[in-house]
């Protein structure tokens, strides 16, 4: 059912003249001028055709018509005082729902997520999907991806973007490729890839399993190669690519978003 257009700021003229009895006392309630409230309610009373107010010797005095709907229109705008309030409750809030892939939020994300919450002990996380998750369907505050940049979204990089050419000890001369990697494509002197996989997560299975070698993230194989797990075969490399912690503008704008941002670069810049 289409909904009826309403005079908002009309009937926010009407609640302070009504309870005023008085346009001068109801200009000064709304920082405007008595004559602009004469205005404001003519048009109403042109709109809804019926008379609101009476002039008589002892003053300004409601019509029946209006004091009919002045209950309703209190407890109206009571519900929009509500309403708003519980809007910027959810802003301020301190739970987060939110999209990652999930090999990286295993790998990096999580220990700078458990560090969030030591410095803010009500926070709370609700992981709500991976690198796709839509933000509208998931109503999710912001969500990590790995791209090149935010595109359309405001984003901010989590680390730079490296690459590290890794393998187990001991693992065949296999490539394994993954779409979207560093180096998607085998290497020039390897015929055709060992193993061919969909996702970065994919990929650092089959890497620890020990099925070849691979490009990838730097932040996903850090811990792995200082604990001997997997060896760089190569120098690290800057690439385009890294993990953005992304959202459309009006998640960006959140208090409790733009809290976590700080947290997060200000922890990158002591890292660097």
């Amino acid at each position: 059912m289409k909904r009826t257009h309403l005079p908002l700021n009309g009937l926010r003229v009407l609640d302070a003249a009504a309870r005023h009895l008085s346009f001068t006392r109801a200009a000064d309630e709304l920082a405007v001028t008595p004559a602009a409230v004469g205005q404001q309610i003519r048009a109403l009373e042109d709109l809804l055709g019926v008379v609101l107010f009476r002039r008589t010797p002892k003053g300004l005095e409601l019509t029946d018509e209006a004091s009919a709907g002045l209950d309703s229109l209190r407890s109206g705008f009571l519900r929009f005082e509500e309403a708003v309030h519980a809007i910027q409750a959810g802003q301020s809030s301190q739970k987060y729902t939110f999209a990652a892939p999930r090999d990286f939020f295993g790998a990096w994300f999580a220990r700078r997520l458990a560090a969030f919450r030591d410095a803010h002990p009500d926070t709370r996380f609700h992981m709500a999907g991976g690198h796709d998750t839509d933000f509208t369907e998931a109503n999710l505050d912001f969500a990590v991806r790995l791209v090149d940049s935010p595109g359309e979204l405001e984003g901010v990089p989590l680390s730079p973007g490296r690459s590290v050419e890794v393998a187990a000890p001991g693992a065949p001369d296999s490539w394994i490729s993954w779409p979207g990697g560093p180096r998607s494509d085998p290497a020039p002197d390897d015929a055709e890839p060992g193993l061919r996989v969909g996702a970065t997560g994919q990929a650092l299975s089959a890497v620890l399993g020990g099925m070849g070698r691979a490009v990838l993230p730097l932040q996903l194989v850090e811990h792995e190669i200082e604990t001997g797990q997997l060896v760089a075969l190569s120098g690290i490399e800057d690439t385009r690519a890294t993990y953005w912690l992304v959202a459309p503008r009006p998640q960006w704008r959140q208090k409790k978003v733009k809290a976590l941002v700080d947290f997060l670069t200000a922890a990158q810049k002591a890292q660097d």
